[in-house]
């Protein structure tokens, strides 16, 4: 009976730590983050510089590593703030799940091993993780409390894992990687004044400035058209032939250019509303417009 109950009890505890980690690390958050840069990663590789599970598996860990790191000290940071509001108060550092201590130990722990291996990919794969992991609890997470510039701010860190891949597979940092930075980059504002809008009341709570203009008004909602139609023009760059070896078809880049629309229209409707619901939607097709476009640009390079 003993052992029965010291084996459920094992198995109790494995499962709980292992929630708290990916509650901790924000699991969810953090692969897609990854499929970013393993979208990156298949736009980069080519004759020149080939395919490499082994990098890509590396780029994998590394990459969840370098997010998990982030979140974590940024849960340890506004860990006072955290418990304020509805949406984060039962997070593991705010609850009292995870010490702080704990949290900065695994914290530490994730950013050492995962510059260590993106630096096993290449230098300039760990600098750039590094610089990701700097800004984003350095720069951006104390900024949200002062000013609305946090989100063009956090937008850099967020912006680099597309980008991150084609480093990882490359080596280099040229127009083609520069290119899916500013996709991606663009395509942070329209997504983050989407859920600064809806959940507005509870940053209000903890003093996070997410808007623009620090009001859901229409000088908000016009700004969020507006980078969404920049995010749009961006996105069709790659068919210009002006990005070097990130290229794009015209039927691809059609279907780009529709699922563009697609956002724009949600953006404008909450131009329209003006409610938290169409911010929500907004934030939804904003989130699938991402990974379907990400999706579009790989299969493009091996059918065309």
């Amino acid at each position: 009976m003993k052992i029965i109950l010291n084996s459920q009890q094992n198995q109790i505890s494995l499962k709980s730590l292992f929630a708290d980690f990916t509650a901790i690390t924000k699991a969810r958050l953090a692969i897609s983050v990854v499929f970013s840069s393993v979208a990156g990663y298949l736009l980069g590789f080519s004759e020149e510089y080939p395919f490499s599970w082994a990098t890509l598996i590396l780029l994998t860990i590394g990459g969840y590593c370098m997010v998990g790191a982030s979140n974590v000290f940024n849960q340890i940071i506004e860990k006072d703030l955290d418990a304020l509001m509805d949406r984060t108060k039962n997070r593991p550092v705010p609850s009292g799940k995870i010490s702080v201590k704990n949290a900065f130990a695994l914290g530490t722990l994730l950013t050492i091993s995962g510059i260590a291996i993106l630096y096993s990919i290449n230098p300039k794969t760990a600098m750039f993780g590094a610089i990701s992991i700097f800004l984003y609890t350095s720069v951006y997470t104390p900024l949200k409390t002062k000013t609305p510039l946090a989100v063009f701010v956090g937008a850099f860190p967020g912006a680099i894992p597309f980008m991150l891949g084609w480093v990882a597979a490359t080596g280099d940092f040229g127009i083609e990687a520069g290119t899916l930075f500013l996709i991606q980059f663009f395509w942070q504002f329209p997504h983050f004044w989407a859920i600064g809008w809806f959940l507005f009341d509870d940053y209000k709570k903890a003093g996070f400035f997410m808007l623009p203009t620090g009001r859901k008004d229409k000088k908000t909602a016009l700004q969020t058209i507006l980078y969404t139609v920049w995010l749009i023009i961006a996105s069709l760059l790659p068919v210009t032939g002006f990005t070097g070896e990130l290229k794009l078809s015209i039927a691809s880049a059609v279907v780009v250019f529709l699922l563009g629309l697609w956002m724009l229209v949600y953006a404008v409707k909450l131009y329209k509303k003006m409610d938290a619901p169409a911010a929500k939607k907004l934030m939804l097709v904003s989130v699938s417009y991402i990974s379907l476009l990400q999706v579009i640009y790989v299969l493009d390079k091996f059918i065309r």
